[in-house]
């Protein structure tokens, strides 16, 4: 390997000369003579920008953005009755919009649920009222429901911070209530544990 290293360095330094005293340019003489010519690069022949043009230049364009940006907005604003909402409103929308994510929730223990068992495991909880308006439960795993009971409606918020909430709470050694909260309603279920 230094055997090569040296030879090709060797090759190197003997090529130089040769390699210098060839350049062909169209300039005439020798390069560092006619390092200034005209040749163009970026606008050398050009006259400089001033100060007062710079200026004029950043002032028309930020002009022409914020009679963009203004108009972008002009279109966003809702039009008549929605125009003055409060903020709770902007949340309650932000909630109903995102009404395809149900709430999660580990149910620690194996429970009875109608004539079935529902495992243990992470279940994401759905509630509807029926056409008669009593208020059913489904726990979805994936798009298959795993289990569907009835519920109690109620106007507890059972002190939670958020609008959309599932939770599990003991109720004694033998049962655990299963509460939920939605925009529409809030509810719970008191489900025995499978034993």
């Amino acid at each position: 390997m230094k055997r090569f290293l040296f030879i090709f360095l060797l090759m190197l330094f003997a090529a130089m000369p040769a390699v210098a005293g060839d350049v062909d340019l169209p300039a005439s003489g020798d390069i560092w003579d006619n390092i200034n010519t005209n040749q163009e690069f970026y606008g050398q022949d050009k006259p400089a920008v001033s100060d007062e043009q710079f200026e004029k230049a950043i002032e028309e364009i930020k002009y022409k953005q914020d009679k963009l940006g203004s108009w972008i907005k002009k279109l966003q604003k809702p039009r008549g009755k929605e125009y003055r909402q409060s903020n709770e409103t902007e949340v309650i929308n932000e909630e109903v919009e995102d009404k395809d994510t149900m709430p999660v929730v580990c149910i620690p223990v194996d429970l009875n649920v109608g004539d079935g068992v529902l495992p243990v495991g992470h279940y994401q909880v759905k509630g509807e009222k029926d056409e008669n308006g009593n208020v059913v439960l489904k726990l979805y795993q994936a798009q298959y429901v795993m289990a569907q009971f009835p519920a109690t409606e109620t106007n507890d918020d059972f002190n939670e911070d958020t609008i959309t909430f599932v939770k599990w709470l003991s109720e004694g050694d033998d049962k655990i209530k299963l509460i939920y909260g939605s925009i529409d309603f809030n509810a719970y279920a008191v489900l025995p544990i499978n034993q």
